[in-house]
């Protein structure tokens, strides 16, 4: 799900809850790394897609990770 400014140009993913994490090298917030923050008014229209499709791949993994293993005990619970 890409944002869109009132321009048509993808919007920056910041949600103002700037915080890199040590363990992954992301944002807590946008799941940005700190190369691609620090690019992002830089980059082209294209490039913006491809940071934001990585960040729709890893909120995905993400999510996975965290949410679609469901241990065994509570299986049965549900």
């Amino acid at each position: 799900m890409t944002a869109y400014s009132a321009a048509g140009m993808p919007a920056s993913p910041c949600i103002n809850i700037c915080r890199m994490s040590e363990a992954s090298g992301l944002c807590e917030g946008c799941l940005r790394t700190i190369d691609e923050i620090a690019a992002w008014s830089t980059l082209d229209d294209n490039a913006k897609r491809a940071v934001l499709n990585a960040i729709e791949a890893r909120h995905a993994q993400w999510l996975a990770q965290h949410f679609d293993a469901v241990p065994a005990s509570e299986e049965g619970a549900q």
